[in-house]
């Protein structure tokens, strides 16, 4: 218990209890016979209302906040901020393990996910033995776990680095959402490089405002990763051509690398081509000019391997290992993911559920177009309502065909749902069909909604010939889709196949 404690300010102190702690839980599910239990005050639940299920299960340390007097055999501590405590206690019973580590944290409203797995490509080259956790899994040589979260409560994220290290992991990288910063997530860990992808509109139901959300990324720069404890000083790779970015490099008072097109750029892109099938740049740093080859598309990708290379530098990967680690990635899953086969439409699945998301993949595909651009998506419920009309202007702007469907309803109504995605179409933009009518609509732009998603993934399909592209946006690579309080599963990658594979047969 002692060792548990260290650096833990104890408020008061009731009860009596063994010295020595079995297992440390803040869901009273997971409590065993001498745990330490955390009584969390969340959004929904309040950990205090579990405590006497926690016992039962065999809990015999409390950790509360609010008043709580332990039975005989059960020792309580009281402190003032137990989601705060619970990151310390995680790190202490897990022995600290990101200090043994050189850990990178990604940072980012859009780009996280396809950063990571182009430094693990990257770091793999190198012959490091790598785990990532992120949006799509957490993940370390042949183990792969399920990703709740993108970034994991901080008691599961000591425990999966304590299991990453043991099992000989060298470098770790992990996407750090803004929940996780603001929920203190990751305030025990020890980070040598901070990356900063971009900030745009997104999350505004928990974080409410854009300075708020900006803030809890800046707070991560600023407080959590000048704590870390390392000899060496941690290190900021920061998108110096995103005016967010650029605050960060003026506010976290920690020193940084700038990436970016611009000409004062630390590390510098420079554009060879950009093409449907690839991405050709130079890579400008002190170090010399790099040239690099991707099978990753667009603009927005060149960004997220400016990140990645600039932050392999600042960690002195050699440049060969980044070039062919760059080189070596094919695919991120459910980003811009193509599903058909060359002589079919171009069929893409991608994770874009932010505008500006949207806004950059259909702008790169626009560049490349021959035929039409259809493009479906919808908007998850109980989330920012604030990007719907945003997200419905985008698509019909640059789409041919707009096909507005549901993502993820949660608790609210689809169909109120994407009667806010289509508000924000301009009068005078699209003329919206029903569905079974849109086939007619020749060369005019359109649009139609479409409740049912699989449903619509088929009619996208149908209505695209050779030449022309299909954009299916919002939920990548996820494997469900949550209506209620229920799992379904669903894979738009999946149900894209299957509708390309009907379209074939009828053929």
């Amino acid at each position: 218990m002692s060792q548990l404690l260290e650096s833990i300010e104890v408020l008061q102190t009731s009860g009596e209890a063994p010295a020595e702690v079995a297992s440390v839980c803040y869901d009273s599910k997971r409590c065993e016979k001498g745990a330490l239990f955390v009584a969390i005050p969340g959004h929904s639940r309040d950990g205090h209302e579990y405590i006497a299920d926690a016992m039962a299960r065999g809990a015999v340390f409390i950790v509360h906040q609010k008043d709580f007097l332990p039975p005989p055999g059960v020792k309580a501590l009281r402190v003032a901020d137990a989601r705060r405590v619970l990151g310390i206690l995680g790190r202490n019973f897990y022995g600290h393990p990101s200090a043994g580590l050189c850990l990178v944290g990604v940072m980012g409203t859009n780009g996280k996910t396809t950063v990571t797995y182009l430094l693990e490509s990257i770091f793999r080259a190198a012959g490091y033995r790598t785990g990532v956790l992120g949006t799509v899994n957490y993940r370390y040589g042949e183990k792969v776990w399920p990703a709740p979260h993108t970034t994991p409560e901080s008691l599961e994220f000591q425990k999966i680095l304590r299991e990453m290290a043991d099992h000989g992991a060298t470098h770790v990288i992990a996407e750090v959402s803004s929940h996780a910063a603001a929920l203190h997530r990751v305030d025990d860990c020890a980070f040598d490089v901070g990356i900063f992808t971009n900030l745009s509109q997104d999350h505004l139901d928990f974080h409410l405002t854009m300075e708020e959300y900006f803030q809890a990324k800046l707070r991560f720069f600023r407080e959590v990763m000048p704590r870390g404890g390392k000899k060496r000083a941690p290190r900021m790779v920061i998108n110096g051509d995103d005016p967010w970015g650029r605050r960060i490099l003026k506010e976290a008072g920690m020193p940084g690398l700038a990436f970016g097109l611009a000409a004062d750029s630390d590390v510098r892109g420079e554009i060879l081509s950009l093409r449907l099938d690839g991405t050709e740049a130079l890579i400008h740093s002190a170090g010399g000019a790099l040239a690099l080859s991707s099978p990753l598309v667009g603009r927005f990708n060149l960004y997220n391997i400016m990140a990645a290379a600039a932050a392999a530098l600042s960690l002195g990967v050699p440049e060969g290992f980044i070039r062919s680690g760059i080189a070596a990635l094919t695919s991120v899953p459910g980003r811009l993911q193509r599903v058909s086969s060359p002589s079919e439409p171009a069929v893409f699945v991608d994770y874009a559920h932010t505008p500006d998301a949207l806004l950059r993949v259909l702008q790169h595909l626009a560049e490349f177009r021959l035929g039409k651009i259809i493009t479906l998506f919808g908007c998850g419920g109980d989330r920012d309502r604030g990007k719907r009309p945003l997200m419905g202007d985008i698509a019909v702007a640059y789409s041919d065909v707009t096909i507005i469907t549901s993502d993820n309803p949660r608790g609210e109504d689809p169909l109120a749902i994407m009667a806010e995605v289509e508000g924000g179409i301009k009068p005078g933009t699209a003329s919206r069909f029903a569905p079974e009518k849109i086939f007619a609509a020749g060369r005019e732009k359109c649009y139609t909604l479409v409740p049912d998603r699989r449903a619509a993934i088929e009619l996208a399909v149908l209505l695209a010939n050779p030449g022309d592209t299909v954009l299916i946006a919002g939920k990548g690579h996820e494997d469900y889709q949550i209506v209620g309080q229920e799992r379904f599963p669903f894979d738009d990658r999946q149900m894209a196949r299957e509708a390309l594979e009907a379209k074939r047969k009828v053929a």
